[in-house]
């Protein structure tokens, strides 16, 4: 964020001497005047402002004391009115520092706390004042609230100059600073010169970590407070062990705290009783969950939402809903918790189901952010480009702030719909200060999967211009755009920058996208020699990358040891059979073909089915290898043999090679080929659809070379659009041409 406080930094005021305390310093004739008596049973705005008038006919008003008085019930009592009080506070001729600090407090728990360090600047800037061990504390929450880590780094330094830097109210602020700053180095640095921590600084540093994703050292640090003899843990303590035992997944670690509390006498409050009932549903104890949550006198909708997590992770949707119906009250929070148990559990038509019953049961209960995130998530995966477009209108009619979150899964989604040019217009009209690094990155990916690696790598460098820091995200993306494109050069390039020049170390997926690029453009040899030298252990997709780019370019010896090494990491990978079987047919080995196939059943290893789906007036369509099951099933097959007709018309011959089994009848392979589930959605596409309008298809697995060039001949013939995603990018046809130019 942009400095606050430019100047006021760099000088301090004189001492004063009524700046030396936080509780005001009354004058023996006015303190005990009933006038002021009655600010203690004020109750709404309307009584302030007629004790304030009051005061000013007095002359009550002109005595900073009791102009004190005044700022504190109009900021810290049922009468509360900032804006109220701050019009009053900028009418005190000579306020003292007891009305600064109130102000600064306020505006700090305030929906606009940046006007807390506005206030403290202007303290400072008038030098009647120096701000004491109180006035730092609330001038640093309000640097937390906005995340603002100079501004933070400054407060500390005015402390260190005050002679602050070991009072425990001040460092501990200051720990919660860095935490919400996420440095957390920083805040650790404060807290191993605390001289005397009490609990809020052992709290502070433990949840800080927590939070962060650094659980193992959260438990860590609880393990040397248990050490500490001159404090005691508490229930902030024991809430945020235990959102540390969630995250790890450590349940025995879990229980012991639960003992813990029980010896210690530690009274179970319900963030508590949550905070368990969390931690064993995301450890997976379920029975021990239940049970809590069958003993707590207390529950809130946190704790009915706690327990439907628990039950989607633990045993699926039908028992996560038998909860949900279950629960007394539902809020927007409880449906969110069933939608994105769906969502992200592969479930998305239900998610979407349940996102309209929502709109559908309840006027009182709305979507809110969180909502929409997850619906966005579900239209991308399925590729539900009308909803997805509908639920865009939604967040503008119900005025929602285009904010990072809901830019970012817009333009996920417009991006995996197959609308790219739609992505694009709501990046670009996204507010520049929510343009955080995973709105750039999602445009860097949309671009990428669609082909378009010129232009990522053009927006790449715009980031850059925009002062955005790139993450492991971006680059990921960045390196999918190379490889999608080809740009074997640049992708070398932006590899071996990622730690030296960006600061970011590659991960095991990001080698695995430099295999492919590498295995893409057929250099195999450099490509094992990389994961060779690779400093981490390879991943499984670092294989599984090498092996695929074996399968296009049929190198055995190599394809061999890439699924040899694969299985060792994932002996039950089903695709790392299917890719090596059809390395093996490519060359003939029909005899390995179906070793590979019996040990496949030994296992009980099934291929993941090929299925395509298309949406058509907002409702998602699936086909599968010979699929009859649509109710149109009949029209389409009608279609189908239409279409192999006009193929067969201008020279089509089916590619017979690309079948994955060994079919003795040429009639059985013509007709296999002709059945794929791709195939049966375009038919369904062309007889649901009218043209100018593109038929947009989802395939789980990667296209195959026959349908691919099926549907290249299909646009030309029909003069239609077809823009296909499959698991690994987009492909436009057009007039006989595609996007990918024949490089996927």
């Amino acid at each position: 964020m942009a400095t606050l406080l430019p100047n006021t930094f760099l000088f301090l005021p004189q001492p004063s001497s009524s700046s030396s305390s936080q509780r005001p310093d009354p004058k023996p004739n006015l303190s005990d005047h009933p006038t002021l008596s009655l600010l203690d049973q004020c109750t709404n705005l309307s009584q302030a402002k007629q004790i304030h008038a009051r005061m000013l006919r007095l002359g009550l008003f002109f005595d900073p004391y009791s102009a004190s008085r005044l700022i504190t019930a109009l900021t810290l009592s049922p009468s509360t009115s900032l804006d109220y009080a701050r019009l009053v506070f900028d009418q005190i001729p000579h306020p003292n520092l007891y009305s600064w600090n109130t102000l600064i407090r306020a505006y700090a728990s305030s929906p606009n706390p940046r006007h807390g360090l506005l206030l403290f600047s202007l303290m400072l800037q008038r030098g009647l004042h120096r701000p004491n061990k109180y006035t730092f504390p609330f001038a640093i929450k309000v640097a937390s609230e906005l995340a603002a880590l100079s501004e933070g780094r400054a407060l500390q330094g005015m402390a260190v100059k005050l002679g602050l830097d070991s009072d425990v109210f001040v460092l501990n602020s200051l720990i919660h600073l860095y935490a919400s700053c996420s440095d957390l180095d920083l805040a650790h640095q404060v807290f191993v010169r605390i001289p005397q921590r009490d609990a809020v600084s052992w709290n502070s540093m433990i949840t800080a970590l927590a939070q962060s994703g650094r659980p193992e050292e959260a438990l860590e640090l609880f393990g040397e407070m248990e050490a500490d003899e001159s404090v005691r843990p508490n229930q902030v303590t024991m809430v945020s062990v235990l959102s540390a035992c969630a995250k790890k997944g450590d349940l025995e670690f879990g229980k012991r705290v639960r003992s813990y509390i029980e010896r210690n006498g530690i009274r179970c409050s319900l963030t508590m009783n949550n905070a368990m009932l969390d931690m064993y549903g995301k450890c997976g104890a379920l029975e021990d969950a239940q049970m809590l949550f069958d003993e707590m006198t207390e529950r809130d909708s946190v704790s009915w939402t706690t327990l439907l997590f628990g039950y989607a992770k633990c045993r699926g949707f039908r028992a996560a809903r038998s909860v949900f119906d279950r629960m007394p009250d539902r809020d927007i929070g409880s449906w969110n918790a069933l939608i994105s148990a769906c969502e992200q559990s592969g479930r998305p038509n239900d998610a979407l189901a349940l996102f309209h019953e929502l709109q559908l049961t309840t006027s009182e209960v709305k979507p809110d952010q969180v909502t929409l995130v997850t619906a966005l998530s579900a239209c991308a995966k399925l590729g539900a480009l009308d909803v997805g477009r509908w639920i865009h209108a939604y967040i503008k009619k119900q005025g929602f702030e285009l904010n990072c979150h809901l830019a970012t899964s817009l333009i996920d989604m417009y991006s995996k719909c197959g609308d790219l040019d739609k992505a694009m217009e709501v990046f670009q009209s996204a507010n520049l200060k929510y343009k955080d690094v995973y709105v750039w990155s999602a445009m860097i990916g949309g671009l990428a999967m669609h082909g378009c690696g010129k232009a990522a790598i053009d927006l790449f460098l715009q980031m850059q211009e925009a002062k955005v820091r790139p993450n492991a995200v971006t680059f990921t993306n960045v390196l999918c755009a190379c490889s999608h494109a080809g740009l074997v050069d640049e992708g070398r390039l932006y590899f071996s920058q990622m730690l030296p020049v960006y600061g970011v170390a590659p991960l095991a997926s990001h080698y695995g996208c430099m295999v492919d690029i590498l295995g893409r453009a057929g250099l195999l040899e450099e490509a094992v020699d990389l994961i060779e030298k690779m400093p981490i252990p390879a991943h499984y997709s670092v294989w599984g990358a090498l092996l695929g780019a074996c399968r296009v370019h049929g190198n055995l010896e190599v394809g061999e040891l890439a699924s040899k090494r694969l299985l060792e990491l994932e002996p039950d990978n089903d695709g790392a059979y299917v890719l090596l079987s059809n390395i093996y047919a490519k060359h003939g080995r029909w005899d390995d073909v179906g070793k590979l196939r019996k040990l496949m059943k030994e296992k009980g290893l099934k291929k993941e089915p090929g299925c395509s789906s298309i949406e058509v007036d907002g409702v998602v369509h699936e086909f599968l290898l010979g699929d009859v099951s649509h109710p149109l099933s009949r029209e389409i097959y009608s279609k189908l043999d239409e279409v192999a007709s006009r193929l067969k018309s201008v020279g089509y011959v089916p590619d017979l090679s690309q079948l994955l089994r060994d079919v003795e009848e040429e009639e059985g392979k013509e007709q296999a080929l002709h059945c794929h589930s791709e195939k049966l959605a375009i038919a369904f596409g062309l007889i649901s659809t009218e043209a100018p309008a593109p038929v947009r298809i989802v395939k789980n697995l990667r296209i195959c070379g026959d349908c691919h060039s099926v549907a290249k001949l299909v646009s030309v013939i029909y003069d239609r659009e077809i823009v296909l995603r499959d698991r690994y990018r987009f492909h436009h046809f057009r007039k006989g041409e595609c996007s990918c130019k024949e490089y996927w």
